[in-house]
Formats: structure tokens, C-alpha cells, sequence
């Protein structure tokens, strides 16, 4: 899936960098170039849910799209509540994903 997403958004025009896990996005990230992240809610180890939480106690807030497989209510709720972009279950339309990081890389009105 993660190759797919890359190949997908470098066709639109969107410069991507994948990591395999939560962690090594940690460890690896340079989140001062980033301006949007695609999260898959249920990742082996660190989900991307508890991804999104640690990088904002530390004062990291990016725009977040999440995808999922899953169907999950209460999950797509809160994270819809907590200000996602977009939250998209797995099979989505491509069109889908591009047009939630068109949307997520908008110039806010508050800048």
C-alpha cells in the first residue's frame, strides 16, 4: 500500500517520502519539510493514531489524512473530531486522497 500511495501522489505532482512504521518515521523524518502526513490508523507497533497524538504533545502539528481498512465509528468520529483532514477507508478513489492533500496544503486563512 505504501508503494501505491507513493506512486500515486508523485503522479500528481507531490514530493513523498514513505517510512515502513510510526517509529521510523520518529527516527528518521525531517518534519520541518513536511507539511501533510498519510497515516495508516493500524500499523504494526506504534499505531498511526498514537503517531499523530505524540507528535503534537510535542508541538509538531501537521495536517493529517488517515486511511484504514477497518470500520471503526467511534475511531473515524474522534479522529474527524480531533481535526484530521480526511479520514478514507481502504479500497478509496485516488481522486479521494489527492483532493484531501490539496485540501490539507491550502494557505490557511489564519496565516
Amino acid at each position: 500500500m505504501l508503494r501505491s500511495v507513493e506512486r500515486l501522489l508523485n503522479a500528481n505532482g507531490f514530493l513523498t517520502e514513505g517510512y515502513s512504521s510510526a517509529e521510523a518515521f520518529l527516527s528518521q523524518a525531517h518534519t520541518s519539510l513536511v507539511r501533510c502526513i498519510v497515516l495508516d490508523i493500524h500499523l504494526g507497533g506504534m499505531s498511526g493514531i498514537e503517531l499523530w497524538h505524540r507528535l503534537g504533545h510535542v508541538g509538531i502539528n501537521l495536517p493529517v489524512i488517515f486511511i484504514t481498512a477497518v470500520d471503526d465509528e467511534t475511531l473515524e468520529r474522534d479522529a474527524l473530531n480531533a481535526g484530521c483532514v480526511a479520514y478514507l477507508h481502504k479500497p478509496f478513489p485516488a481522486e479521494s486522497l489527492v483532493a484531501a492533500i490539496n485540501s490539507a496544503l491550502l494557505p490557511s486563512s489564519l496565516d
